[in-house]
């Protein structure tokens, strides 16, 4: 039953570890957005062009695109919880 503790044990820090990344990597996207949003806000307010704002929006759009890829992956590879 050791090897099988230890091979729980070693999982379980996996699993830590892969939600610690998924977290921090939400977060960095989630910053990314508000920044954009604010240096939006501010070119908006100072006057910017539709035009001019349109890159600000295809940043955005690159954003959510990453953001949605992350989650999916994270769903495909999160196996089912197991059954009593």
């Amino acid at each position: 039953m050791a090897a099988l503790d230890d091979e729980i044990a070693a999982l379980t820090a996996q699993v830590k570890n892969a939600t610690t990344v998924e977290a921090s990597a939400k977060a960095l996207i989630d910053g990314f957005q508000a920044q954009l949003k604010a240096a939006t806000d501010a070119a908006a307010a100072a006057g910017a062009s539709p035009e001019q704002l349109a890159s600000f929006t295809t940043l955005g759009s690159s954003l959510d695109s990453a953001s949605s890829d992350l989650a999916a992956s994270v769903a495909a590879n999160t196996p089912a919880a197991p059954t009593a």
